[in-house]
């Protein structure tokens, strides 16, 4: 347990309780400028009902959210220090431009779409939200763009102290992995919101409590998932093919391929195996012949480079990049089968009366969260041992002079209070969750039909509206 490996283990923690609440939000703002809009156009009151309801539910998620990354951001000084220099005139600027064009959005925003309700012109109040929306998207592209170059790098040249210097900004940012990662992402974050909104409403209808809402989420929850979850498979498919010509190793250890077959014999999927890393095989191995081939090179005799043919110390940890890969693709595969029996059930009209299929989508509600986390660390695990692929070790990126107990005792300290606040945070989601949609009384008219004026925005006035 050395500084090194703390600091591995004390970035996963923080990345994995980070990257939750953002993939949610992401989701979830472009959910609620969708239910405006149908407020706006049908003027249906449970439309409006609905839209406070998640706003309230956004409102502490991301704020559980810019918490914990502003955490995540300091370890970059703290324990990455050598990666920080040597690379910082790249991660640097993209950083930089996330925080100029999103999170500037967003905070500009943010306090008319959570506050303005009944104090600016509704068509305001929706472009706010839309803005919001808009804000997240930009963040996803800007982080997936930095992180994407450190799998894939591209348009830079390095100086005599092995320095980053940015040669092509156009290359940095649309690195080759850089598009199939960000929709891969996109989608996996409206996903994620799908189901956690497809899972309350089931949960409502089967608790037999507010069954209109429940009944309209669930409707909505299916309708996108059956668009949403094959396109997540195709993205997904053309993904692999790129990790397979920029990362082969990382695609050798998603599908536990140690040594190449005889000529013509193809790659074969395999479902199930222990994989022994200091072995260099595969114990109890399950495998379908020829399958890997078609899926991983769209032939029965493709072929992909397998472990053995780069040395031992440049391969990943092979185990949790093999069980990751496949709870991803193990939920991905049960969400498009639910997917499949709704739209049956609801063309036999039976979709909400159907106890299993409810208790289906109930049980899938947190499924998206575990995808995301299995995919990225496939992601992060499958690139070791570099920080930036093919480049920079993570063994030469962490701080030199960094004591482990510095960094046991900050990972202690985060543990801790990180279990605490956001413990604190889900119990009061899931309380929110379970008092479910209230009705919301529009702003007050005058005889003209204009609103009344509203007080200025104050802090009594937030407390006023029950934020």
């Amino acid at each position: 347990m050395d500084a090194l490996l703390l600091s591995r283990i004390q970035f996963g923690f923080v990345i994995s309780c980070h990257i939750l609440f953002p993939a949610f939000t992401i989701g979830l703002a472009s959910w609620l400028a969708f239910l405006e809009f149908r407020w706006l156009r049908t003027r249906d009151a449970l439309w409006r009902d609905l839209y406070f309801f998640w706003l309230k539910i956004f409102a502490v998620s991301f704020g559980m959210g810019v918490v914990s990354g502003i955490v995540m951001s300091f370890q970059f000084g703290t324990n990455w220090a050598v990666l920080s220099e040597k690379a910082g005139n790249i991660l640097g600027p993209l950083l930089s431009y996330e925080v100029l064009t999103a999170f500037f959005l967003e905070a500009t925003f943010l306090g008319v779409m959570l506050f303005g309700a009944k104090r600016v012109p509704e068509k305001l109040h929706f472009f706010a939200t839309c803005m919001v929306a808009l804000g997240t998207l930009i963040s996803t592209f800007w982080i997936i763009s930095a992180n994407s170059w450190m799998q894939t790098p591209q348009g830079y040249t390095l100086t005599a102290d092995g320095v980053f210097e940015p040669a092509s900004w156009w290359a940095i940012v649309f690195n080759p992995s850089f598009p199939f990662r960000l929709a891969h992402m996109v989608l996996a974050a409206f996903i994620t919101t799908c189901f956690v909104i497809g899972g309350v409403g089931a949960g409502y209808l089967r608790r037999g409590v507010h069954v209109e809402a429940g009944k309209r989420m669930l409707r909505l929850a299916v309708v996108f998932a059956a668009i949403a979850v094959p396109v997540q498979v195709f993205v997904g498919d053309q993904h692999g093919l790129n990790v397979g010509e920029h990362q082969p190793t990382k695609l050798a250890a998603m599908e536990g391929h140690w040594e190449q077959g005889e000529k013509g014999e193809g790659v074969p999927l395999v479902l199930f195996a222990l994989p022994n890393q200091q072995a260099e095989r595969n114990d109890y191995e399950i495998a379908v012949p020829k399958l890997g081939s078609l899926i991983l090179t769209h032939s029965l005799d493709g072929e992909i480079q397998p472990l053995k043919a780069v040395p031992a110390d440049d391969r990943p940890p092979v185990a949790p990049v093999f069980f990751a890969f496949r709870v991803m693709v193990g939920l991905g595969t049960t969400m498009l089968l639910l997917v499949l029996a709704s739209l049956w059930s609801w063309r036999r009209k039976a979709l909400f009366e159907s106890r299993w299929l409810l208790n289906g989508w109930r049980a899938m509600t947190l499924s998206g969260f575990v995808a995301i986390l299995a995919g990225w660390y496939v992601v992060e695990i499958g690139r070791q041992p570099y920080v930036i692929y093919g480049l920079l070790r993570t063994a030469d990126a962490v701080t030199p002079t960094l004591a482990a107990g510095s960094v046991l005792a900050s990972l202690i300290v985060f543990a801790a209070v990180y279990f605490t606040v956001f413990g604190a945070g889900v119990w009061y989601l899931l309380k929110l969750v379970r008092k479910g949609p209230q009705p919301h009384e529009p702003a007050p008219q005058t005889e003209g039909g204009e609103k009344t004026p509203a007080r200025p925005l104050s802090v009594g006035g937030a407390e006023g509206e029950g934020a």
